[in-house]
């Protein structure tokens, strides 16, 4: 079932009557990132996943994003549907826009899972590249820049793992239109810095990273676990930026075991 609301889409499964628990998927994917995660947990859970502005099926507006504007989308969806404290769970860029939502206002959710993400706002050299990646789409086209972007999201073993998770992955993000792309990549440089406020987190938050992560490498998030009171972290061997799909069943385990222990359904 989809429903629009406020130029995106989102796509609950599950009974509204427990536990909810929002997924932001990561750049440049769609919802679809998430549904291992959502199968294994719509049974016990209220699963709400949605498609960002600008990519999957959600509308791409003027192109002009910010990492605000996607938080305040957070607390939109978490008013109109009357959620009552919600976790909140995030990969990469999700994950920037998950703690911007929190830092806004911690006491709308349950509790805090971020994957593959950090806190800390782009320095310059990052800020070059994603400048650098907008003029690649400009001059090349926005599918050359998706394929050489992707393959490093996954680790080696994971792009020539039987099956098709990635071929499929990739096949969906070359759908995507430039001024999404485009649009997410500036909001992202212009990110504010979230660093400061991991020590006074008081809900629970559970961290993941791939071993492999060439994007956020493990000891990133391992200094973010270490400044989150009482924070759980977990590092998944032998995959990458990706973990919710390069091992589903291992981040299923994980984030099944955290919801049982530390979250009380509101």
């Amino acid at each position: 079932m989809k429903l629009n609301k406020n130029n995106f889409v989102i796509f609950p499964k599950g009974d509204p009557n427990n536990q909810s628990i929002i997924f932001i998927h990561g750049f440049p994917f769609d919802h679809n990132m998430w549904n291992f995660q959502i199968e294994a947990l719509s049974s016990n859970y209220f699963c709400i996943s949605y498609d960002l502005r600008g990519l999957g099926e959600s509308a791409v507006g003027d192109g002009q994003y910010t990492i605000e504007m996607f938080a305040d989308d957070i607390h939109y969806i978490i008013k109109e549907n009357d959620f009552i404290k919600p976790v909140v769970c995030g990969l990469s860029m999700g994950g920037y826009i998950a703690q911007r939502a929190v830092e806004k206002n911690e006491n709308l959710f349950n509790a805090l899972i971020l994957c593959d993400t950090k806190s800390v706002a782009d320095n310059n050299d990052a800020k070059l590249k994603r400048a650098e990646g907008i003029k690649k789409i400009n001059e090349f086209g926005v599918k050359r820049f998706i394929e050489e972007f992707i393959p490093n999201c996954f680790a080696d073993e994971s792009i020539t793992k039987p099956g098709n998770i990635y071929k499929e992955t990739l096949s969906r993000s070359l759908s995507f239109s430039a001024e999404g792309v485009k649009g997410c990549l500036l909001a992202m440089a212009g990110r504010t810095d979230t660093t400061e406020f991991l020590s006074e987190i008081k809900i629970p938050v559970l961290l993941i990273c791939g071993e492999k992560d060439k994007l956020i490498p493990p000891y990133i998030m391992e200094e973010m676990a270490q400044s989150i009171p009482d924070s759980e972290y977990h590092v998944i061997p032998s995959i990458g930026h990706i973990t919710p799909l390069e091992k589903p069943e291992v981040v299923n385990k994980i984030i099944k075991d955290f919801l049982s222990r530390k979250v009380k359904p509101k």
